[in-house]
């Protein structure tokens, strides 16, 4: 595999396998305590590793850019985590919730025409659709079975709509904060959000299961540092609607992860899913491809001209 292409493969495979690991540790967390609990003290532990980075690499960041990331932090931390782990903690399944989460390049590329005059091509508007119709197939049983109330089925959905804005504004603003600053300030800002639920609910005491500080630890390092730093590096090294249309492949990574850790059975309608989804994936990825290509040889030709 040529380097450019490796540069380009890996970090959407490691998005793809982090990002999925928060809806696990969603579920591992909120089975030892409430999601405001497992998520200040996550946020907590985040933060203070980040910020000790930051001093240790003399990070800098100006007013102007800690105002924008403290946006980017409450729309796409604070509010799609503390809604979709809420939801997984009030019985909603953690595969439905990656399908939830997976509608959100739909939601990206209307946001992206209304903000960013982007234009979406045929391709892969289609690729998006067979998508969304593989994990559909992928999740499915879940909705019929789930055991939450039907109102708990809107937190995962408003979190994935907060983190569809966050990814557009990213893109309009296009910040020249390292990656470790934004995500520092971005930890700092949900952290205090949690905290403050946390105590409006009565949850901020220290829960003592070890169980709980091994999911806290789960999503800290694989949720936070990893699933999240590699959104945002792909969002910016590869566009925002690279990084969303991969999310797709979520719900049928966590519906495997799901079967290795709590045994839950991959049904063949389940494993139908997961190969339509990956058509959809390649399909709008390839276009998505060319749509670049093509913008840069017309900015290739008007600059020679």
């Amino acid at each position: 595999m040529p380097t450019d292409q490796r540069s380009r493969v890996l970090p959407s495979i490691a998005l793809v396998v982090l990002w999925s690991s928060g809806f696990i540790g969603a579920e591992l967390g909120t089975r030892q305590a409430p999601a405001s609990a497992l998520l200040a003290w996550r946020y907590l532990v985040a933060g203070g590793i980040l910020v000790a980075l930051c001093v240790w690499r003399r990070e800098h960041i100006d007013r102007s850019g800690i105002r924008r990331q403290v946006v980017l932090g409450l729309l796409c931390q604070a509010a799609y985590l503390g809604m979709t782990v809420s939801g997984v903690g009030l019985g909603v399944p953690s595969g439905t919730s990656a399908l939830v989460a997976s509608m959100q390049p739909l939601v990206v590329i209307a946001l992206a025409a209304l903000v960013l005059a982007e234009r979406a091509r045929i391709a892969q508007l289609l690729g998006l659709g067979l998508g969304l119709t593989g994990v559909l197939l992928v999740v499915g049983g879940d909705l019929e079975s789930g055991n939450a109330p039907w109102w708990a089925y809107g937190l995962p959905f408003a979190g994935m709509l907060s983190l569809s804005l966050g990814t557009v504004l990213q893109q309009r603003w296009r910040p020249k904060e390292s990656v470790l600053a934004s995500i520092t300030v971005q930890t700092i800002a949900a952290a205090g959000a949690f905290w403050l639920l946390a105590l409006l609910e009565g949850t901020a005491g220290s829960p003592t299961p070890p169980a709980f500080w091994v999911a806290i630890a789960w999503v800290v390092l694989l949720s936070s540092f990893g699933g999240y730093g590699t959104y945002l590096f792909v969002s910016r090294t590869q566009g925002a609607t690279h990084a969303s249309t991969l999310l797709y492949l979520t719900p049928p990574t966590t519906m495997v992860w799901a079967a290795l850790m709590f045994g839950d059975q991959l049904s063949r309608a389940g494993l139908v899913g997961m190969g339509v989804s990956a058509v959809g994936v390649i399909v709008a990825l390839r276009s998505a491809s060319r749509s670049r290509r093509d913008a840069s040889l017309v900015s290739s030709a008007s600059a020679s001209s």
